[in-house]
């Protein structure tokens, strides 16, 4: 068997050595997947090992539409140790993020509304909305994830309190950003694993820094219990960077939506009467139907008009969120611009592209700011990089209502109550 690097497996012992010195409150995130199991076993085993007098918080946000091996390997994970486990399986009908319909850019699990099309019963012990006194309809699913953190940290009348996520850098240039970088929220005494989120609670990463084979070969050397749904996406051909465990219905997941028909039948039936265009999506979720291959403009039209027509065929409300985005993207570019390479500007500049290049950037890189109008289009490598009304036309064409393939992260509103909550801890501190 292939040894697991040593020296990851040591800091992962250390860091955690770190938190149950620091943290009289510490949880596990859960979400069920190989990185969180991982992270909770190593927890669970560096208690025992070290005989700590103390208990492990494991919160789970239960999604009601899951895998059956998920479901199972959640109940294993949460019904054992329980001489040490603090379980927290919320079962709140939160609004979450779904890409599967045009017409509605949110799904609530376990709507008491829509109860007679659950999927499955609600688990016995789960946490629900009646349990928070935070709890109101316009809460985000990540949004109550961090009123949770507040809630416990109360709840538990503690010091310090410490959440452990079990992300890897490797995983995605966003989780890389998550831990290098400085922008967001400062480091815990200079511990760039370890991020102050909130006044007396933090976010730490103790396995940032393992690889996907670290995981596999932890899995096998110490014999540790994970989800078997890997194994049938290996048998069905699935690589290993592809195989992931989330809510089914973010853009991620669409192009795999389908491989529940093949792995889980019986869940596929309950879900397509459950979330508006689940079925649509299962079928064309990798076609250019919805944006993910070579889409083609339809005759005598430019990109921009076709946006237009996309555009009315739309709700009012799905519409005006697309405007919103539309019309900061083109602010940006015209009045703050872009980070773009060199040979990109060179690109752009044969092309006779007008284009204002700025010297200098806020931005913590070698790329150089570039003002610029909107394009129709444009056939070059780094089309992902430049405001085409194309890419526009994308978004909508994937039922992206966050707009992630314009590069678009937090919209207004959700900076607005950011800076609320940090105004409010920063009176605190």
């Amino acid at each position: 068997m292939e040894s697991l690097r040593s020296s990851v497996y040591d800091v992962a012992l250390k860091r955690l050595e770190r938190i149950f010195a620091d943290f009289d409150n510490v949880y596990v995130s859960f979400s069920g997947g190989k990185d969180s199991g991982i992270l909770l076993n190593l927890c669970i085993d560096y208690i025992r090992k070290n005989n700590l007098n103390r208990r492990l918080g494991v919160f789970h946000i239960d999604y009601e539409v899951q895998y059956a091996e998920t479901l199972r390997y959640v109940d294993r994970a949460l019904s054992s140790n329980a001489d040490i486990l603090d379980v927290y399986r919320i079962c709140v009908p939160f609004k979450v993020t779904t890409c599967t319909s045009m017409f509605q850019n949110y799904w609530r699990p376990w709507d008491e509304d829509l109860r007679s099309l659950w999927v499955r019963e609600m688990p016995e012990g789960a946490y629900k909305k009646e349990d928070f006194d935070f709890f109101d309809e316009t809460l985000w699913d990540y949004e109550f994830q961090i009123k949770f953190a507040e809630w416990l940290h109360k709840r538990n009348n503690a010091q310090r309190t410490c959440c452990l996520i079990g992300i890897r850098s490797q995983e995605s240039f966003n989780r890389w950003r998550t831990i290098h970088s400085d922008r967001n929220y400062k480091k815990y005494k200079g511990l760039k694993w370890i991020r102050e989120m909130r006044y007396g609670i933090c976010n730490a990463y103790p396995i940032h820094d393992w690889l996907t084979t670290d995981v596999w070969v932890a899995n096998g050397r110490f014999h540790w219990d994970y989800n078997r749904l890997y194994d049938l996406y290996y048998r069905a051909g699935v690589s290993l960077d592809k195989q992931r465990v989330a809510s089914p219905f973010i853009s991620q997941a669409i192009s795999s939506l389908s491989l529940y028909k093949a792995i889980d039948p019986d869940m596929w039936g309950k879900m397509v009467g459950r979330v508006n265009g689940v079925n649509f999506a299962g079928l064309y979720g990798r076609s250019s139907m919805m944006g993910w291959q070579t889409i083609k403009l339809p005759p005598g039209m430019t990109w921009e008009k076709y946006l237009d027509f996309l555009l009315k065929t739309l709700p009012e409300d799905i519409r005006q969120n697309y405007q919103r985005k539309l019309a900061v993207s083109i602010n940006f570019w015209r009045n703050k611009g872009g980070c773009l390479s060199d040979e990109t500007i060179k690109k752009l500049e044969a092309m006779g592209i007008p284009i204002i290049v700025e010297k200098h950037t806020n931005y913590k890189t070698n790329k150089k700011p570039v003002r610029m109008e909107y394009l129709d289009d444009i056939d070059i490598a780094e089309f992902k990089e430049l405001p085409t009304f194309k890419r526009m036309c994308i978004c909508i064409l994937k039922n992206d209502h966050t707009c992630k393939y314009m590069g678009f992260s937090l919209n207004k509103v959700e900076k607005e109550l950011k800076e609320q909550v940090m105004e409010k801890y920063k009176a605190l501190i």
